[in-house]
């Protein structure tokens, strides 16, 4: 029965980790063995691939709903009609994305250069006193709880493989993550960050677009735009707890719309006192 049960989990070329953390999420350790051992001989687990991105999708939502908010907020504490609040809405949600889009691109791809660069160091430094290294490393495997003769063991043996080694002196030692080598991945990170932003932006400005129907009074648009701006922020929170089983959707959901409202509010207030101010003058 196990064995039909794995074969089901894994039917139509299903990747690994949907039913690894099928199994995980049914607390069901049977299963989980059943599934490594189901491809034991010629795969390795990889892990889910758009949780890679995950960091880029809370960062840059969050960060397009507040600055949207923010236009809202000051805009109708300036005591600004819906067309400029839409304009303005507009033009900085789509000019913002493009920015937070390239500056994802561009930080992903100096960080990437400053991990490659220590990585020809740590290569250098190989071929150069590959004896120091070992030394390093079994240094670092005793202190995590290895015995000295089981640390100096595992450690030259696997010191010699150049590459292998290479790469688990840049992970353990320096404790970095080695990043794919390749543009592809660069330009991902920031089109994510932008699709991200605009589409998350986009949210609090929906109201407004029902303004050239006359359906809704100024105040009233700005209510609901309220209302859209609290719906994204738990909308986005809900979307990373699909990321993990340690936080329940409504949660994660609720964490959010409290963290983005207390900013979101500020932003009003400070709309509403500058636009008093500048009503004074």
């Amino acid at each position: 029965m196990e064995r039909l049960e794995t074969s089901r989990l894994l039917d139509d070329n299903r990747p690994s980790y949907q039913a690894a953390r099928e199994a995980y999420n049914n607390v069901d350790p049977e299963m989980s063995r059943a599934i490594h051992d189901e491809r034991a001989l010629d795969h390795i687990e990889e892990n889910t691939p758009s949780g890679g991105y995950l960091k880029a999708i809370v960062f840059g939502g969050l960060d397009g709903i507040l600055t949207a908010f923010a236009i809202i907020a000051g805009a109708v504490g300036g005591g600004f009609n819906w067309e400029i609040v839409l304009i303005l809405g507009l033009s900085n949600v789509f000019a913002d994305a493009l920015a937070m889009g390239a500056g994802e691109y561009l930080s992903s791809k100096a960080h990437r250069d400053y991990v490659l660069t220590e990585k020809r160091r740590e290569q250098w430094e190989y071929k150069n006193y590959k004896e120091g290294e070992i030394k390093e490393m079994v240094l670092l495997f005793t202190q995590r709880g290895m015995s000295s003769a089981d640390a100096e063991l595992v450690v030259r043996k696997m010191a010699e493989y150049e590459d292998f080694f290479v790469d688990l002196m840049v992970t353990e030692e320096l404790g970095l993550q080695l990043p794919d080598e390749d543009e592809i991945g660069l330009v991902k990170d920031g089109l994510v960050m932008f699709f991200s932003f605009a589409a998350f932006g986009l949210l609090p400005l929906l109201p407004f677009l029902l303004g050239p129907l006359n359906l809704l009074g100024d105040t009233d648009l700005a209510i609901l735009a309220f209302a859209c701006t609290g719906a994204a922020l738990f909308l986005l929170g809900s979307i990373k707890s699909t990321f993990s089983t340690s936080t329940h959707w409504f949660t994660a959901g609720l964490e959010t719309l409290v963290l983005g409202s207390t900013c979101a509010a500020v932003a009003y207030v400070v709309g509403a006192l500058v636009g008093d101010f500048i009503n004074t003058l």
